[in-house]
């Protein structure tokens, strides 16, 4: 009644403005929108990191995000490969949903030439971003293609998909763009190509002094058209493996570009000086910048300044200058002030590259307990990677969540703080990690997680949420090369499909959990629940490829091969080099 309201309104008020007064960590400000800084590491793996349990690479930067923010401990990649894991980073969707997977072995972007990549019609967070208000940038590696029809259309370019401000990499870091390293890309197809090359020769010089010496008889003609073919098909590769460090290891400032091929020796500052300086221009209003680092993918460009400092050769040296540049980021984040209205994200695109050696050297990464590592699209090595938040004042200090989260997450997270919504005609495979970052929410919202081996489905992954068991059935498992070596060294990467996997029916069983290792296959005779786990992911499998519409393969040979007609060039094809940066 009227009279007990105005009885009690003396105890309610002084209640209700203590509880206004209040800034708990579990609500963020609804009047002002955060800025976000957004580190993706490149092939880092899980195991490198000290708060993930290495004690021997020094990462003091990144720990200390750990240290006052959310750390993830199942934080998982989309895809076990940079293109189509970045592509759903950006989209909060499976890659295979935007043709950013593959159907044959080409599974990455291969040149800044190709016509494939993030297709026009994808709707990326910094493009919502974009939309409300936001300075967007993006420093480093891109990796989403280019150009579609001609040179400057840019139609896969960072600027065409949100971001105000670009300076970097469209491609992504090689040995090829080392002069003193071995090349890297398409290795063995190369020498295939090298060997036909050197085979054809030999014959048609055969013919020629057989032709000469009157043991064969051949006509001019002939041995003309056979020493054009030969020349042709020489320049036909060439051209495009010839001269990869120009055409792929480029620098770009928006659409110009700055360095082709790239000064390998000042890249590391320059991009630590672009994202600083980034920061600088927009402290007055709302930015994301997404600081995409070359580290540590090979050739591990690393500073003089850091070289012999780890006790993991070259590859943990490129680790701890990574962490050094976390640091001088944050530091430029603290000296604006803008410490507490940041949120600051830290990832890596995949798991760490296990073959990838040069002789005693080891050039990968380590994925700590976790079985396989990059391009393997069901083990753990692969996809399961860090994932540190840290908001002062808005998510608590030191916490530890092991829900199942994913990559594509951080689409619908930023977009919602930002004030935007997520498209509402497309799926979106991202869940808001908000209320499990702070404490609201207990469990994840993924019920399931689908992982793919270019288009192949080779394990998915349940969470049990009444139980909280997490559950993962593998239905395709690299053959590992030589046998119990835990990779393919024998092939550089293992594959997703054909001779090199092996197809499991029933699939294999791990309980996560229990066994994050995956060394123990479960079975119907060793645990009661086999069948109805297996028949219940079944069953998910079936509703989520109902979720599938065909789309163009943008990694498809068509999009992939080298066109002379869609390569940047900073002069007059084919004549392209340019150093902006020494002229400045």
């Amino acid at each position: 009644s009227f009279p007990l309201l105005c009885f009690r309104a003396p105890l309610v008020a002084p209640l209700i403005f203590g509880l206004l007064l209040q800034t708990p960590f579990t609500q963020p400000s609804t009047t002002t929108q955060p800025n976000f800084v957004l580190f993706l590491a490149d092939d880092l793996g899980i195991g490198d990191v000290g708060c993930y349990g290495n004690d021997t690479i020094r990462t003091p930067n990144i720990d200390r995000l750990a240290k006052e923010g959310v750390k993830l401990t199942q934080h998982i990649a989309a895809a076990p490969l940079c293109t189509p894991s970045r592509a759903a980073f950006l989209t909060g969707r499976y890659p295979l949903r935007s043709g950013m997977d593959a159907i044959n072995d080409y599974r990455v972007i291969f040149w800044n030439a190709g016509s494939g990549g993030l297709p026009p019609n994808e709707i990326t967070f910094a493009k919502i971003l974009q939309h409300q208000g936001y300075s967007t940038g993006l420093i480093g590696k891109w990796h989403q293609g280019v150009n579609c029809e001609s040179r400057n259309d840019h139609c896969h370019h960072p600027l065409k998909h949100g971001f105000d401000y670009f300076y970097g990499m469209p491609f992504t870091l090689i040995s090829d763009c080392q002069p003193t390293e071995t090349p890297e890309m398409d290795r063995a197809f190369r020498r295939k190509l090298w060997f036909s090359t050197q085979m054809i020769g030999l014959i048609t010089l055969t013919a020629v002094l057989g032709r000469l010496t009157g043991l064969i008889s051949v006509h001019w003609k002939t041995l003309t058209c056979l020493a054009g073919f030969s020349l042709l098909f020489f320049i036909s590769w060439f051209s495009s493996y010839g001269f990869v460090r120009y055409w792929n290891c480029i620098m770009m400032r928006n659409h110009g570009i700055t360095e082709q091929p790239m000064v390998t020796d000042r890249t590391t500052s320059l991009i630590l000086r672009e994202s600083i300086s980034f920061i600088e221009r927009n402290k007055n209003r709302p930015f994301l910048l997404f600081l995409s680092f070359l580290h540590s993918h090979t050739p591990l460009l690393t500073t003089e300044k850091f070289l012999g400092r780890s006790r993991h050769g070259l590859y943990g040296d490129n680790v701890e200058e990574m962490d050094w540049m976390v640091g001088q980021v944050l530091d430029a984040i603290d000296k604006e002030g803008l410490k507490d209205t940041t949120l600051v994200y830290f990832a890596s695109d995949h798991g760490g590259w296990l073959e990838r050696q040069e002789g005693e050297r080891q050039l990968g990464g380590w994925n700590g307990i976790y079985k396989g590592g990059k391009a393997m699209g069901g083990w753990e090595g692969g996809i399961r990677v860090p994932g540190i938040f840290r908001w002062p004042g808005v998510l608590p200090a030191g916490i530890v969540i092991d829900e199942p989260t994913s990559l594509m997450d951080i689409y619908p997270t930023v977009v919602h703080l930002a004030g935007g919504k997520v498209p509402q005609d497309r799926v979106i495979d991202g869940r808001d990690l908000l209320p499990l970052l702070r404490g609201a929410a207990a469990r994840s919202e993924h019920e399931f997680l689908f992982h793919y081996c270019g288009v192949h489905l080779h394990a998915v992954r349940w969470h049990q949420k009444d139980t909280g068991a997490v559950w993962k059935a593998h239905y395709v498992t690299p053959i590992f090369s030589p046998p119990g070596a835990g990779a393919c060294y024998d092939r550089g990467f293992c594959p997703c499909f054909g001779e090199g996997v092996t197809h499991h029916e029933p699939p294999l069983l791990f309980e996560l959990s229990q066994d994050p290792s995956e060394a123990k296959p479960l079975s119907a005779d060793t645990e009661p629940l086999f069948d109805t786990v297996i028949r219940k992911i079944g069953r998910a499998v079936e509703e989520h490829r109902r979720t599938l519409t065909p789309v163009p393969e943008q990694l498809s040979v068509s999009n992939v091969i080298w066109k002379p007609w869609l390569q940047p060039c900073c002069g007059t094809f084919p004549f392209c080099w340019c150093d902006k940066e020494a002229d400045n």
